[in-house]
């Protein structure tokens, strides 16, 4: 049994220390390791993250089982002032793959955008990310293509998906 509760500013340290287990992982042969130290420190910094939970840009929550906290998701309601739950990010554990917590990570995302009144969610994911596969067996489309320019040269090479609530 998994438990999703609300991050807060004192909790910025559990989700750095997951963020740098799990990109080194995910994005290990897609981006260079400069890229993803940049990333990491642009993305998951002291200042981002207390600026983004602080202002609630995005709602974060830790994802824990029996035992410790396993990952944590941000997501955005009312995006760009729309009825959607923009999924920011999502990352579990890497030993807690195959258990089918992302599933349910999922199911709690899905009753959250509905009651913001959301009627679709969206993510991105990077065009060689294998999770693009489990996003698909989701129900989740690709909207489009995009290449988004974050600094120092790099680019986020990112599909948009979505899926109707």
């Amino acid at each position: 049994m998994i438990k999703i509760t609300e991050a807060f500013v004192e909790d910025i340290a559990k989700i750095q220390e997951i963020a740098h287990i799990t990109w080194p992982i995910t994005y290990g042969e897609i981006l260079t390791a400069e890229q993803l130290e940049y990333m990491l420190n642009l993305i998951y910094s002291n200042e981002a993250l207390s600026k983004q939970i602080q202002n609630k840009e995005q709602l974060f929550y830790l994802i824990s089982d029996s035992e410790s906290v396993i990952g944590f998701i941000g997501i955005e309601h009312n995006y760009k002032g729309e009825a959607i739950t923009k999924i920011h990010k999502i990352y579990l554990l890497p030993e807690t793959q195959g258990k089918g917590y992302g599933k349910i990570v999922f199911e709690e995302i899905k009753k959250m955008a509905l009651e913001s009144n959301s009627t679709e969610l969206l993510l991105n994911v990077n065009r060689f990310n294998t999770a693009l596969n489990f996003y698909k067996k989701l129900g989740f489309e690709i909207k489009e293509t995009v290449d988004i320019e974050i600094g120092n040269g790099y680019l986020m090479e990112d599909y948009v998906m979505g899926k109707g609530l």
